[in-house]
């Protein structure tokens, strides 16, 4: 097989706690061992529904994160189950945000950043002047300062991008941002960005679903390429590593695998979509840039 082959195969920043490179470096080796400075939570693809026990079952999936210790939470997107198709109606939306409202308020105190999913936004509105029309409703519902928003923790950037544009892609003034937002961080500053869909991995191989735009953003991660170390997504409910430039690109599962479900033909095992299970991801965090990120099959 030849290379060519396996290729195929706001400016916003919220305030954090900042610390030099040699006070992150003494903390990551407290004890003589290497401790990450972070260790956060990737949960994506929740789909949360009124039936199923999803509820119950979420809330459950909630306490074994926290179980693992970790500082916040990322959300990559599709929070709810279902608010894009042409019959949803105003209730039903309201119904759903309801539910999701419930179900992470366990989380009151910990930080989530969310990025919005093409399944969170109700296009069906009766006209783009209803404040649940698009966009802006789902940063509401999400507590999320802007549909594309960055912040930064103990010396780690986040980037949190909207991928719900044209093909699949980031708009014009999404991409100069997050342009100039990479320019504007000191050399070497360790960054990790999220968006609901994939922007390289294998997913997207198996079943189509991301980033039209990957070839300009490989492009633009290469030129800082000592600062972003990974990227998150969801979307396609299926779980891969893969490298590329020294960038990690990670679609984490979904936390309700086959939609809650038990499954169908194709799945693996209960609850599986392909051969992933339903789960969620735990990354480590660590001063030098490096991250661990480990994809957990959780036990609903």
């Amino acid at each position: 097989m030849n290379r060519r082959d396996i290729l195929k195969h706001t400016g916003l920043m919220a305030a954090g706690t900042l610390l030099g490179p040699a006070a992150l470096k003494a903390e990551s080796y407290k004890d003589g061992k290497r401790k990450p400075v972070l260790t956060v939570a990737h949960i994506t693809d929740v789909h949360i529904r009124e039936d199923l026990n999803a509820p119950a079952r979420f809330k459950k999936c909630l306490e074994q994160v926290k179980s693992r210790k970790v500082d916040f939470f990322l959300n990559g997107g599709d929070a709810i189950f279902d608010a894009s198709y042409d019959n949803v109606k105003r209730e039903r939306v309201t119904q759903l945000w309801n539910i999701w409202d419930d179900c992470i308020s366990s989380l009151k105190n910990y930080e989530v950043f969310s990025c919005i999913g093409n399944h969170d936004i109700w296009w069906k509105a009766p006209n783009k002047e209803d404040s649940m029309y698009g966009k802006d409703y789902v940063v509401k519902r999400l507590n999320i300062p802007h549909r594309y928003y960055s912040v930064t923790r103990k010396g780690w950037h986040f980037i949190i991008l909207d991928g719900n544009n044209d093909k699949v892609s980031l708009d014009e003034e999404q991409y100069q941002w997050l342009e100039k937002d990479l320019q504007q961080l000191p050399a070497g500053t360790p960054t990790l960005v999220m968006s609901h869909y994939p922007i390289l991995g294998v997913t997207p191989i198996l079943v189509g679903g991301g980033h039209s735009d990957h070839q300009r953003l490989k492009t633009l991660f290469f030129q800082h390429r000592d600062k972003v170390k990974i990227c998150l997504s969801g979307h396609n409910h299926l779980a891969d590593n893969a490298l590329y430039n020294g960038v990690q690109y990670c679609c984490n599962g979904a936390m309700s695998g086959f939609w809650w479900g038990e499954g169908d033909k194709e799945s693996a095992g209960k609850g599986y979509y392909l051969e992933t299970p339903p789960g969620y991801a735990i990354l480590k965090l660590y001063a030098d840039g490096t991250v661990e990120n480990e994809y957990i099959a959780h036990a609903e």
